[in-house]
């Protein structure tokens, strides 16, 4: 199932919590190399975990994570305008409209619905929330998940070639890709519905007040 947590709210939900920041760990440093850094107990942060942004995660039927990606608005920190600028010839992208999804992570043992799943996930948050538009880096190797998802952004700059390409896109959310991504997720669009109207009531208007007020 998907669970909508805000950062100052993982507490209590510590599977999910140990096991999403394991998974980090495993994906990010282990699987990709990258320049991350993991604490004593294994777990992949940033500065960017201190700010309560909120996380999408996709439960599996044994309570740990499956599969999770991180959510702030662009009127605050955020990775694309700090550290990824060169991408996009230095103009800073901000707007209350427009969100960041940045650590879009995947277990190792995940089900192959659940990336299209964290992806209508954040299809019920902007239509929930009011937001048009979220901006994130991506590298090569998620060209072709997003193309299996059917929900392929904008590019809006890339640097680097082959797999060491990166690239920063902008993703809209169609009542068309809605459908395309609830098939490919193989979930109800309703039950979808259903779970972030658990998290956040029918009005998620008072939701989005406190999170931007919070960010």
């Amino acid at each position: 199932m998907l669970h909508y947590i805000y950062a100052d709210q993982l507490d209590n939900f510590p599977k999910l919590k140990r096991t999403m920041f394991l998974d980090r760990s495993d994906q990010f440093k282990t699987r990709l190399n990258w320049d991350v850094n993991v604490d004593e107990n294994g777990e992949e942060r940033d500065e960017y975990d201190a700010l309560n942004p909120l996380y999408v995660i996709w439960e599996k039927p044994d309570g740990s994570h499956g599969g999770s990606m991180r959510l702030l608005p662009t009127t605050g920190p955020c990775m694309v305008n700090d550290h990824f600028l060169n991408l996009t010839d230095g103009v800073r992208i901000e707007s209350p409209l427009i969100w960041e999804c940045t650590r879009f992570c995947l277990a190792r043992d995940a089900e192959p619905r659940t990336a299209a799943a964290l992806m209508l996930a954040g299809g019920e948050v902007m239509t929930g929330f009011g937001v048009e538009h979220y901006v994130g880096v991506f590298d090569a190797r998620m060209v072709r998940i997003y193309r299996l998802i059917g929900s392929s952004p904008e590019v809006l700059g890339s640097e680097g070639k082959g797999r060491e390409q990166i690239s920063v896109g902008l993703w809209s959310f169609t009542e068309e890709a809605r459908a395309k991504v609830a098939e490919r997720a193989g979930l109800d669009p309703a039950q979808s519905r259903a779970w972030f109207e658990a998290a956040f009531g029918s009005d998620a208007g008072a939701a989005l007040v406190e999170f931007a007020q919070s960010a």
